[in-house]
C-alpha cells in the first residue's frame, strides 16, 4: 500500500489548519472581548492580543503563503515584492504572538509572586503598553527580513518568487541577524517561560504548604479547599503552557541547528530528509501559534459557559423562526 505524496500531505494539513483554527480564534477573540469570562481586564486585554497575533499567524503564514503557493502557484501573491512582504509579516506575526505569551506569563508571576508590585504593573494601562510594545518591536527587528530575499525568475520585467540571497550564508552581518532571529524566537522565550513558571509554581507551593497547616490546626486536613484547588489548577495550567511551546518548537531549533552546523541548505524534492525536517518544523510552530489561546481560554469554566451561550443562540433563532 503506496502512502500518499508528501505534497498532498502538506496541501491537506494545511487546508485543515486555516478551516479549524480561523473560526476556532475568531470565536475566542468574540468571547474574550465581551468580558463575561470573570477575567479581569487586564488579563483579558493579554488573551485577546495573543488570539488576534495567533489569528494573524494563520492568516500570513497559511491562508496567504502556504495554501496559495500550493493550490494557486504563480498567482499575484509570488510576485516577489509581496512574497518578501508576506515573508516579512509572517516573521512580525510569529515573535508578536510568542513574546506576548512571555508577557501575559510574566504578568501571572508578577500577579502571585509580587504581590507589592501587582497593584502598580497588573492593570490594564500596563498590560496595553506591554502589548503595543512588544507589537511595534516585532515589526521593528524583522524589517530585515524583506530585504534578504530576491527573485527566481524575471519575466516581462517582473520578477517572480523568493529565495534567499547568497550573501545570506557567506555575510557574518546576515548570520549574526538570523543567530538573533533563533535566540530571540524561541530560545529566549523557551528560558524564560521556564524560569518564570518554575518560580510561581514555587511561590504557589509555599503557599499552600502554609496554607494546608493553618487548616490543620484549625479545621483539620480532610475538608476540602477551594483556594488550594484553584492554585493546583493554575500549576497544571502554566506546566501545560510551557510544556506545549517547547515541544511544538523543539524540531524549528533542531532544524535551524542542524542547518548552520553542516552548511546543508540544498534540499531535494519532497522526499529529501531535510526537507521533511524543515516542513516538519513549520508545521508544528504553526499549530504552537493556535495552542495558547485555547489552553488559557478553554480551561476557564465561565469561558465554556460563554461558548455554549454563542452555540446555542443560532439554534434557538432558527427553533423560533421554524416555530
Amino acid at each position: 500500500m503506496h502512502s500518499p505524496p508528501r505534497g498532498l500531505v502538506y496541501a491537506i494539513y494545511y487546508t485543515v489548519l486555516a478551516v479549524v483554527a480561523v473560526p476556532v480564534i475568531l470565536v475566542a477573540i468574540v468571547i474574550l472581548s465581551r468580558g463575561r469570562c470573570g477575567l479581569s481586564r487586564c488579563i483579558t486585554r493579554y488573551l485577546v492580543s495573543m488570539a488576534v497575533t495567533d489569528l494573524l499567524v494563520i492568516i500570513t503564514a497559511v491562508i496567504l503563503n502556504r495554501i496559495p503557493g500550493i493550490y494557486f502557484p504563480g498567482s499575484f501573491l509570488s510576485i516577489t515584492p509581496v512574497c518578501s512582504l508576506s515573508i516579512t509579516l509572517i516573521y512580525i506575526a510569529r515573535d508578536s504572538s510568542v513574546w506576548l505569551t512571555v508577557a501575559f506569563t510574566f504578568d501571572r508571576f508578577v500577579a502571585i509572586c509580587c504581590q507589592n508590585l501587582k497593584t502598580k504593573y497588573c492593570t490594564e494601562r500596563t498590560a496595553a503598553v506591554v502589548i503595543g510594545t512588544v507589537c511595534a518591536l516585532g515589526c521593528f527587528i524583522n524589517i530585515p527580513w524583506y530585504f534578504i530575499h530576491e527573485p527566481i525568475y524575471i519575466i516581462n520585467n517582473v520578477p517572480w518568487y523568493c529565495r534567499l540571497k547568497a550573501i545570506r550564508f557567506t555575510s557574518p552581518v546576515w548570520a549574526a541577524f538570523q543567530w538573533s532571529d533563533r535566540v530571540l524566537t524561541p530560545c529566549a522565550p523557551f528560558v524564560l517561560i521556564l524560569l518564570l513558571n518554575a518560580l510561581t509554581v514555587r511561590s504557589i507551593l509555599a503557599a499552600n504548604r502554609a496554607r494546608r497547616r493553618l487548616r490543620a490546626h484549625s479545621n483539620g486536613e480532610n475538608q476540602s479547599d477551594p483556594e488550594m484547588e484553584s492554585r493546583r489548577k493554575s500549576i497544571v495550567l502554566l506546566f501545560a503552557i510551557s510544556g506545549c511551546f517547547i515541544l511544538l518548537w523543539m524540531t524549528y531549533v533542531a532544524q535551524f541547528i542542524q542547518e548552520r552546523f553542516t552548511n546543508n541548505y540544498q534540499i531535494q524534492g519532497f522526499n529529501d530528509p531535510k526537507y521533511i525536517l524543515t516542513e516538519s518544523a513549520n508545521m508544528l510552530q504553526l499549530v504552537s501559534c493556535c495552542t495558547n489561546t485555547f489552553i488559557y481560554g478553554v480551561t476557564q469554566s465561565k469561558f465554556r459557559e460563554q461558548l455554549k451561550i454563542m452555540v446555542q443562540y443560532p439554534l434557538n433563532v432558527i427553533g423560533k423562526l421554524v416555530q
